[in-house]
């Protein structure tokens, strides 16, 4: 019902207010209009914002098409409120950027040649052209400042359909970009497709084009797949699994996902925490998918402390009983309770109640704050500097172990053991 009402009211204030009568956005396209006569539109919305639009989603990412190249968009912009950064000038490509805005500029343009991984391009004025270099159909719908649309490649009646598809040939499109078979994969998850025969077949056919991708624009890819809110759609269809463990075999944990949805309205999740899910398990699976798409240093960090505390709660019965407290402070309490997630949908014995009595636990259990910090050792004698800092870790460990507990007298020995 909820859900309902949302949409409802989505679709009113998006009939009543839609986002193009933005007084800045219809700013942006009076400006690219300006020496061009009304017969020419010289810019429209693209992409993910008139697919959002339509279907009354909330847009936070705004594509603009444009006949006009990246100097001409830069010396309009020159003396106006929007920055003009260049984020893809090879690509025809600029980000305009205001307090409220974030518009990434492309002009039109027509593949010359490709090789399976990028293409070479020549700028254009024609839209129908600009429109048969997109990939899918959903993708080449377009929308002037005025609310009209434009849609040579019959996108509106597919995206109705919930229907992801190419436009042409599915073997030919995947053969310019071998990327495609992701963004298929993602847009099919994303919209709850059912794709037809010949574009699986072509998907299965071209998978080892794969390998002529960057590391880098596969894991971005995947990582833009694992942050649908409805990933969990790839369950529903084999052929697409089947593929997307083709591509990533070190994701192999789908039957986590089950047990996931029981729990799902209890946390957030998110396309890191969906990743580690997926991967992590007491093999060097996690050290391999690593290495393989050289994930960011960040990411691996996090990923890599998941996992040894995983393997550890497997040989360690009192990580979330004895050492709760302890691992609450060593970790944090967000930690854990993904910790306490991944192990419940490991473990198929592990009940649904019990998760939620050891989430209870973290969530209700006081942070324990060291009662000795720098200040007080200098007032007992310690200078500032490296021992200082060794003597405080000292102290922090042993009133650990100690259960948190360390006497004042404890601390004056460590000091004076230190100064000697």
């Amino acid at each position: 019902m909820f859900d309902l009402s949302l949409n409802f009211i989505r679709k009113v204030k998006r009939n009543l207010f839609p986002f193009y009568k933005n007084k800045e956005l219809k700013f942006v396209f009076k400006t690219l209009q300006q020496g061009y006569p009304d017969n020419i539109v010289a810019a429209r919305f693209v992409g993910g914002c008139v697919r959002k639009y339509l279907l009354n989603d909330v847009i936070d990412d705004i594509d603009i098409a444009t006949i006009l190249n990246t100097n001409e968009i830069k010396e309009k912009f020159k003396n106006s409120n929007f920055k003009v950064i260049d984020t893809g000038i090879k690509h025809g490509t600029v980000t305009l950027v205001s307090e409220n805005f974030k518009l990434e500029l492309t002009t039109l343009r027509k593949d010359v040649e490709t090789d399976g991984r990028y293409a070479e391009v020549e700028y254009i004025n024609d839209w129908k052209l600009d429109s048969e270099r997109r990939d899918f159909t959903i993708n080449a719908i377009y929308l002037d400042v005025n609310g009209k649309i434009y849609d040579p490649q019959s996108g509106v009646l597919d995206l109705k359909n919930n229907n992801v598809k190419f436009i042409g040939n599915p073997e030919t499109r995947i053969q310019e970009d071998y990327l495609r078979i992701i963004r298929l994969l993602r847009f099919a998850i994303q919209y709850n497709s059912s794709n037809d025969q010949r574009t699986i077949n072509a998907l299965k056919s071209n998978l080892n084009g794969i390998k002529k991708i960057s590391k880098e624009r596969i894991f971005n890819e995947l990582m833009k797949m694992l942050s649908l809110k409805n990933f969990y759609n790839i369950l529903k269809h084999n052929n697409k699994k089947n593929i997307f463990l083709l591509i990533f075999p070190e994701l192999k944990h789908f039957h986590r996902l089950e047990k996931l949805n029981k729990i799902n309205k209890f946390l957030k999740i998110d396309q890191y925490t969906l990743l580690s899910i997926l991967l992590i398990d007491e093999t060097d699976n996690l050290e391999y998918f690593s290495f393989k798409y050289n994930i960011p240093n960040d990411i691996k960090k996090k990923l890599i402390l998941y996992s040894k505390n995983f393997i550890l709660f497997k040989k360690n019965n009192n990580f979330f009983k004895n050492d709760l407290i302890k691992n609450i402070y060593l970790y944090g309490k967000n930690h854990l309770i993904f910790l306490n997630t991944l192990i419940f949908m490991d473990n198929s014995k592990f009940k649904t109640s019990d998760y939620l009595n050891i989430n209870k636990k973290i969530i209700e259990s006081k942070m324990p704050k060291l009662p000795i910090d720098g200040k007080y050792l200098m007032q007992n004698g310690m200078k500032e500097g490296t021992s200082l800092g060794k003597v405080l870790k000292l102290i922090e460990e042993e009133w650990i172990n100690n259960n948190f507990i360390i006497s004042q007298d404890r601390v004056k020995e460590l000091i004076k053991i230190n100064l000697s």
